[in-house]
């Protein structure tokens, strides 16, 4: 939990230091999301930090008020979207600083295997530190294309990808499709050279390519067509159709570029 957490706070550093250095009008800049500017973005992470915490610390309440966000159906994260609009930049960042910060505290101090409420799937305390550094990184992502930025991959992709190969399941029933029963091998380059696998060996099924690759692909921040990826077998090529790593309904995906 100690390494999560730790590999959280760097992450979130990076994108602190990137929004720090923006100039306000920035802020408004349309990222690849459809509708959504850097400053939705920042709105989106700094919301969710604090459900999440609040999961942790008070699960009754996080369920109570899921349900009545989710009862706005597949549109519920456009209702937290909109309701933050408006605020200024220096007040996002501040928001976004204090809701992480409260988030790194409270799962710092928890055992990695406790369950926790979500708006999926219940998941463990280490999968939570996980998702956010996922949605930290894949977020970035598009403020960093918004504004024509860069960043170098790092290790902390391990998570993304350990999360992305591990959801292969949850991809197909959040479409209503029944898992297959056959496993994929996932075997991805890391950013040092390293190679990273997931399933078992002798799998039929396959999908190679960069690490980064793959959770730009899990993260829905990238068409596949614009990926270096290869799927081996119907169900991995599959997969690749529909892959995400993030709860709630159905990702729009992106379109080729």
């Amino acid at each position: 939990m100690g390494a999560l957490v730790a590999d959280l706070t760097a992450e979130s550093a990076d994108l602190d230091r990137l929004l720090a250095e923006l100039p306000d009008a920035a802020w408004a800049t349309p990222t690849p999301a459809e509708g959504w500017t850097v400053a939705d973005q920042v709105g989106h992470l700094a919301h969710f930090d604090e459900t999440a915490t609040t999961a942790a610390v008070d699960p009754d309440r996080f369920r109570a008020e899921a349900e009545a966000l989710m009862a706005h159906g597949d549109d519920f994260t456009e209702v937290v979207t909109r309701a933050h609009r408006g605020r200024a930049p220096a007040d996002l960042l501040g928001w976004l600083r204090a809701a992480r910060a409260g988030y790194l505290r409270v799962f710092g101090a928890l055992d990695p295997g406790t369950v926790l409420p979500w708006y999926g799937p219940p998941m463990s305390a280490a999968s939570s530190v996980t998702a956010r550094l996922m949605e930290t990184w894949a977020h970035g992502q598009d403020v960093v294309d918004a504004v024509g930025a860069s960043r170098e991959p790092t290790a902390r992709l391990r998570h993304i990808a350990h999360l992305g190969a591990a959801t292969h399941g949850w991809s197909l029933r959040v479409r209503g499709e029944d898992p297959p029963s056959a496993p994929v091998r996932v075997e991805l380059a890391a950013p040092d050279g390293a190679v990273w696998t997931w399933g078992p060996a002798d799998a039929a099924d396959r999908v190679t390519g960069p690490a980064v690759d793959f959770c730009l692909l899990v993260t829905q921040r990238r068409h596949r067509a614009d990926l270096a990826l290869t799927a081996t077998g119907r169900v991995a090529d599959h997969w690749l159709d529909v892959a995400q790593a993030f709860a709630g309904p159905p990702g729009p995906g992106r379109q080729p570029s």
